[in-house]
C-alpha cells in the first residue's frame, strides 16, 4: 500500500536507515561500531596514482592533440582565404576550394570525435585502475585498524571519521594492498 507513495529507492534508503539504526542499537550493547568515510572524488583528483595517470594520458595523446590543433588552424586559414578571395575567384575555382574546405572540415570532425572517444576510453581505464588500487588500500586500512564499515559516497561526512588523507598518504607511499584478496 505504501509503495505507491514512495519510490523503491526511498524504501531502500529507509530500510537501510532502519537496519543501521538497529545495528547501531545492538552494537551499543556489545561495543561501538568503528566507521570511517573516504572521499572518492578527492582520491581521483589528488592521489599520486591519479596524477600519474593524468600525466600518462597527456603524454599518450599529446601528438594527436597537436595534430588536431594544426588541422584546426589549417581549416581556419582555408576558410579565411576563401572568405577573402572567394568573390574574385572563378566559379569553378571557388567551388573546388569550398569542396576542399568541406572535406577538411569533415576529416577534422571525424578525427576530433575519434580523439575524444579514445581519450575517454583510456581515461576510464586509468581511473578504474586508480580506484582498484585505492580500494585495495582502503581494505588494507580497514583490516589493520579494525574498521567495521568504510563508506565511499555520502551526503555528509564528519571530518572526525574522514580517512581520505590517510588513504592519499598510503597511495603516495606506494601501498597497493597486495596482501589482501
Amino acid at each position: 500500500m505504501l509503495t505507491g507513495l514512495f519510490s523503491r529507492r526511498t524504501i531502500g534508503a529507509m530500510t537501510l536507515s532502519l537496519a543501521m539504526l538497529a545495528f547501531g542499537t545492538g552494537a551499543a550493547h556489545a561495543q561501538e561500531a568503528k566507521i570511517a568515510a573516504v572521499n572518492s572524488d578527492r582520491i581521483l583528483r589528488e592521489s599520486a596514482p591519479a596524477k600519474a595517470a593524468q600525466t600518462k594520458l597527456e603524454a599518450e595523446f599529446a601528438k594527436r592533440d597537436k595534430d588536431l590543433q594544426d588541422m584546426a588552424q589549417r581549416l581556419k586559414t582555408m576558410s579565411d582565404s576563401l572568405d577573402k578571395s572567394g568573390p574574385s575567384l572563378a566559379a569553378a575555382d571557388r567551388a573546388q576550394k569550398q569542396r576542399d574546405l568541406s572535406q577538411l572540415d569533415s576529416d577534422f570532425q571525424r578525427k576530433q570525435r575519434e580523439f575524444r572517444e579514445d581519450l575517454n576510453q583510456r581515461r576510464n581505464e586509468e581511473l578504474a585502475a586508480v580506484l582498484d588500487r585505492a580500494n585495495k588500500v582502503i581494505k588494507q586500512i580497514a583490516e589493520q585498524q579494525h574498521y567495521d564499515l568504510i563508506v565511499q559516497e555520502a551526503v555528509y561526512v564528519s571530518p572526525r571519521i574522514d580517512i581520505t588523507d590517510q588513504v592519499l598518504k598510503a597511495l603516495a607511499n606506494g601501498a597497493t594492498g597486495s596482501n589482501s584478496n
